[in-house]
């Protein structure tokens, strides 16, 4: 039986997560930690979140999200999770979860059922093989595990692959490869360092000429309140940025992007930029980075170059549930 959520069902949630959404990676969940993801959360809705009970109790749980707002939030719903014991029930689970998930979505006049690292409710995992080190979300669904099968089997169809990759900083050393390309781009006038408004100018324009408002605002907001930023820059001038430079509770170096102004591509400041941010961290006590990406983006090869190794993949998915 599939009933709407009520607070009373949190606690056998949290034992259900933490004895099946663990074997896929995800951190356990506690009390604290379950509402800040899930009922704090700005973009919860009890009507988009479900417990299945089978003799009054709870066998699986499943969580999605709305919010014009949000990228592609006017016509897409967002799947979080859906986490169901590990039996013959199990299939029958999740194929009455998503129909309902699907519903509430077309209720709410959306037409795309999304598993999208654009959703809100994010959800931290272990990266393999490391003594705990955790990325702050999933960058879409496990590839290979019980609830991607599922999606597939329900007419989910996959839009890409997420590289999920990790980097251990303690021996990180700035390739002499990339040292020669940085002499070559310093013949032709470009600087790259620390953000310094003594030195540079505002990287405003940069950041309009790169187009990502998440960028716009975590990236102005750094440089105005001296967080670290790594910067390349041409008289002075801001033509490419990485960072911001935070390192996270957990060890983690967290950063919101890379980018390079179209007008100065092709002088190698990507890779540049990357090494000189992982060099910041190491230097502010970060343990580790991991960070994800597209299996086809020409980024991968940069992150490669620098050390960091591929352990986990992640698929993008999507429904069409209304015309």
């Amino acid at each position: 039986m599939i009933v709407t959520w009520e607070n009373r069902y949190a606690d056998e949630v949290i034992a259900l997560w933490n004895a099946h959404a663990t074997r896929d990676g995800y951190r356990e969940m506690n009390t604290e930690r379950f509402e800040a993801i899930f009922t704090k959360s700005r973009y919860f809705d009890p009507q988009t979140t479900w417990v299945w009970l089978d003799e009054g109790r709870v066998t699986a749980f499943a969580c999605g999200c709305t919010g014009d707002d949000l990228p592609l939030g006017d016509v897409a719903g967002y799947l979080t999770c859906i986490v169901t014991a590990d039996d013959e029930g199990a299939p029958d689970r999740y194929a009455g979860l998503l129909a309902a998930m699907e519903a509430r979505f077309v209720s709410l006049g959306k037409r795309q059922a999304e598993v999208l690292f654009f959703n809100p409710m994010q959800l931290p995992w272990y990266v393999p093989g490391t003594d705990r080190h955790e990325h702050n979300n999933a960058p879409g669904v496990p590839v290979g595990s019980a609830f991607h099968d599922a999606l597939l089997k329900n007419d989910y169809a996959e839009r890409a692959i997420q590289c999920a990759m990790y980097l251990r900083l303690g021996s990180f050393e700035v390739p002499e490869a990339i040292v020669a390309k940085e002499r070559k781009a310093a013949e032709s006038g470009y600087e790259v360092g620390l953000f310094d408004r003594r030195q540079h100018r505002e990287p405003d324009a940069l950041l309009a000429a790169l187009g990502n408002p998440l960028w716009q605002q975590e990236i102005a907001a750094a440089a105005a309140t001296d967080i670290p930023v790594v910067i390349a820059s041409l008289h002075g001038e801001p033509v490419g940025f990485a960072g911001p430079v935070v390192r996270e509770p957990s060890g983690r170096g967290r950063f919101a992007g890379i980018g390079v102004h179209p007008e100065h591509e092709g002088h190698g400041l990507g890779s540049i930029l990357f090494s000189r941010l992982c060099e910041a961290f190491q230097t502010i006590g970060a343990d580790y980075m991991s960070l994800y990406t597209g299996s086809n983006n020409p980024a991968l090869r940069i992150y490669e170059r620098a050390g960091f190794r591929t352990v986990k993949t992640f698929a993008t998915m999507r429904k069409e549930i209304a015309k």
